[in-house]
């Protein structure tokens, strides 16, 4: 009988669960097999679960404590172990490949002398036997349930005992899991950055446990605390025996990486070269292939080819989701760029990592104190500042470079164009170090904060935000009243006048002894306002304002005055507007006030003054079609049909048509005309202008006139004895929608004319019509009659 074992154990310690899950492999008559042990400290319960034939179809074990860590999934050719928490309770769920069976372990046959069959529901040890088709050694047989259970007694025939082996058939000793605990301490020392203690816990559990399981983790561990320590030669020993020993491990990426890196640190560069290549070909999708960028990019850098570096450098930012990576990257970059006098470059890779990972710069004290003194040098201020502040993040009041940092941090920003992120910094140091070592420098820095003149070429935003963070933090006070003053003009200067304006009320509290131009700079603002208004016609501003301040503007912003009045119906400041500019000796000039003057006259229903004035304008148009003001002979001829002066009507009408030819715009008037036919029965001027109305709703196929122009029409031809012509007109109804009532009148007419034309097979038909579309209409009553007439 053939047995090998393959051991995996996994156990977690808390000051609240100890959970012990090892999975054991072997053979039993060339057949696989595979168990898998859980125990714990406190009994718990394991629960099978059976499908449709009986079979084991899942495990569950439930546990009242949750462990200290994380669980990852685990899984032979036999089981998958999954873990979830729910409502505080931890549960382990084991599935099956093949087939599997739940047994307690109650006994422990190298001391127990007496066993006998058990069912019990809670355990401190549960086993479960994963198999292809025959379960090892255990016979799988039905007992009568009513038989005695009778314990069977091994005082004379003890068993012998061989726990857990390893891949060489040799036993493995675990001595209580001490050596899980120790390396759990290396991880922590390691953690704490305690690195010479970390190297003394790995030398001395290598000692107490050469053959570990832990060893392949132990030995990266040690990789790691001497590449902490600049230990390369020992990286480069223990990394070739790593390498060669456990080229499977999960870690060998990250060894892969800092074995190149120690190589290039003792300026092996072939050798590193090497170590890169496989790190890149072999791992690169690894976190530590970008790691290895970096760590390329500083050999390069050190060996004096900067621009190559820089590739590197930029593909490890690029390429990484990890934020450390992409700091360091970015870090690299800022120097290199400060280096080419690329200052802007520089500046925004060092706000990457203060949006980032802030804590980078304390954590690479000497490194970011290096590039913050030379942001300094090149009088980058904000950025020397951010450093500064990101150093002094977390630290005491009397902490080293705590008060230096807090006092660069002031004064630098005061020397930026961040002038307000100064003050806090300012104040703090004035707060914290009443006897500071740099308390003047501090507060000569404060006070240039305020209204300094060397700042009057900052951007307008910054400067606005710097007037209403004073006259936040200083309201009630000289310098918030400065500040509401200064930023005023500040507006007008820059053309905010609705700034301006809207800040009035303030304005008007300062004290006028003091500030004596307040009503000139809201007067300033108010015709800065208008004019603006006026140039994008926005008409409602221009008459508040206008009538709110008692604005009068030069005669260039009569044209913007004149048509924001009309839009506004305020037609006093129009008729003001127009009329001094009705003298005027520019005859073109003259003709645009005569026009405008005259649709005044109009709106205000002035008409005797709209003809009288509209004679002169005409005199001055003489029927020229490219004048800009032909919209005069619209305006007479609407204005004589408010006068209802029909007869000047159809000369007006006459002029339109001779100017314009048939114009939609017209339709209307149009219509207007033909009315007066209507009325007057003239068949002649309704035939005339109907037909006109047709040809234009035809031409622009809209019939918004329809019916009632052809309606008006027929009669006239009907009149007139042209009963095809009617004919004619009222079937062309037939292809325009029309109300029901029209549609039934419609069908009425053109029986009507059919009968009139003899046609009385068609009459009848169209009579048949009328009274199905309505039966109840007088249309209809009308049809009938017409139809019992023509029997």
């Amino acid at each position: 009988m053939l047995k090998v074992f393959l051991l995996l154990l996994l156990t977690l310690f808390s000051n609240s669960l100890a959970l012990e899950i090892s999975i054991n492999g072997a053979k039993e008559n060339h057949q696989k097999y595979s168990t898998l042990h859980i125990r714990d400290t406190d009994k718990f319960l394991c629960q099978k679960e059976l499908d449709d034939f009986e079979a084991t179809s899942k495990v569950i074990c439930a546990f009242s404590k949750e462990p200290s860590q994380d669980i990852k999934k685990i899984q032979n050719d036999f089981f998958i172990v999954d873990t979830k928490i729910k409502n505080k309770t931890f549960f382990l769920i084991i599935k099956p490949f093949k087939k599997m069976k739940l047994v307690p372990v109650v006994f422990d046959l190298t001391k127990d002398k007496s066993v006998y069959s058990s069912e019990i529901k809670l355990s401190k040890h549960w086993m479960l036997i994963g198999y292809d088709e025959q379960i090892p050694f255990i016979k799988d047989e039905k007992y009568n349930e009513k038989a005695i259970n009778f314990p069977f007694i091994m005082d004379t025939d003890t068993l012998p005992y061989v726990g857990g082996l390893d891949v060489e058939g040799k036993p493995v000793k675990v001595k209580q899991v001490e050596d899980i605990k120790e390396f759990i301490k290396i991880k922590n020392l390691y953690a704490k950055k305690d690195y010479e203690r970390a190297l003394d816990k790995i030398e001395d559990i290598l000692i107490e446990y050469p053959n570990t399981l832990f060893k392949p983790e132990i030995l990266f561990y040690k990789i790691k605390v001497f590449d902490k320590m600049d230990r390369n030669e020992g990286i480069l020993k223990l990394s070739k025996v790593f390498l060669r020993e456990y080229s499977s491990n999960d870690n060998i990426a990250e060894v892969l990486s800092l074995t190149a890196k120690a190589y290039a640190n003792l300026g092996q560069g072939t050798n590193a070269d090497y170590f890169f290549d496989r790190l890149f070909d072999e791992h690169p999708n690894s976190v530590y292939s970008k790691w290895g960028l970096l760590y390329k990019g500083d050999m390069l850098e050190d060996e004096g080819a900067v621009s190559k570096a820089v590739v590197y450098y930029e593909r490890a930012l690029n390429e990484t989701n990890d934020i450390d990576v992409a700091v360091n990257a970015a870090f690299n970059l800022a120097k290199y760029n400060l280096n080419l006098f690329k200052k802007e470059k520089a500046n925004e890779y060092i706000s990457k990592i203060l949006k980032a990972k802030p804590s980078f710069f304390k954590e690479h004290y000497n490194a970011s104190r290096d590039l913050m003194e030379q942001f300094l040098e090149e009088k980058e201020y904000k950025s020397a500042a951010d450093i500064a502040g990101a150093l002094l993040n977390g630290q005491g009041k009397d902490d080293d470079d705590a008060e230096w940092l807090l006092r660069s941090q002031g004064v630098w920003l005061s020397k930026s164009e961040n002038k307000i992120e100064a003050l806090e910094p300012l104040k703090k140091y004035l707060k914290l170090y009443e006897y500071g070592l740099y308390l003047d420098e501090v507060q000569v820095a404060k006070d240039g904060l305020f209204f300094d003149e060397s700042i009057n070429d900052d951007n307008i935003s910054k400067k606005l935000a710097r007037y209403d963070e004073l006259m936040e933090l200083y309201k009630g006070d000289s310098i918030g009243d400065r500040a509401i003053y200064e930023k005023a003009k500040e507006l007008n200067k820059n053309q905010l006048y609705k700034d301006a304006l809207d800040m009035e009320d303030k304005l008007l509290k300062l004290d006028n002894t003091i500030y004596t131009d307040i009503n000139q700079i809201l007067q300033d603002a108010a015709v800065g306002f208008m004019k603006q208004s006026l140039e994008k016609r926005e008409c409602n501003e221009v008459l508040v304002t206008s009538n709110k301040y008692k604005i009068v503007l030069s005669d260039e912003w009569d044209d913007g005055i004149y048509e924001c009045a009309m839009q506004g119906s305020d037609y006093t400041l129009a008729r003001k507007t127009s009329t001094k500019n009705l003298n005027s000796k520019n005859i073109n000039h003259r003709k645009k006030w005569l026009y405008r003057h005259i649709k005044l006259d109009f709106a205000t229903g002035n008409y005797s003054d709209v003809l009288q004035a509209s004679k002169e304008l005409i005199s001055l148009v003489n029927f020229n079609k490219e004048s800009e003001y032909l919209d005069i002979y619209r305006i007479i001829f609407d204005t004589y049909q408010r006068l209802e002066q029909n007869d000047n009507m159809l000369k007006a009408i006459a002029d339109l048509e001779k100017l314009y030819g048939l114009n939609y715009k017209d339709i209307e008037r149009y219509i207007a005309v033909m009315g007066i036919g209507v009325d007057k029965k003239d068949n002649t001027i309704v035939i005339k202008y109907a037909k006109d109305i047709m040809n234009l709703q035809n031409s622009s196929k809209s019939y918004s006139q329809s019916p009632y122009v052809e309606f008006s029409i027929y009669e006239a031809y009907i009149d007139i004895e042209e009963y095809n012509k009617a004919l004619e007109v009222i079937k062309s109804l037939e292809n325009i929608e029309l109300k029901p009532k029209d549609r039934v009148r419609q069908k009425y007419l053109l029986g009507s004319v059919y009968t009139k034309l003899w046609r009385d097979e068609e009459a009848n038909k169209a009579y048949d019509e009328v009274i199905k579309l309505d039966p109840n209409s007088a249309w209809a009553e009308l049809a009938k009659s017409a139809k019992d007439i023509s029997k």
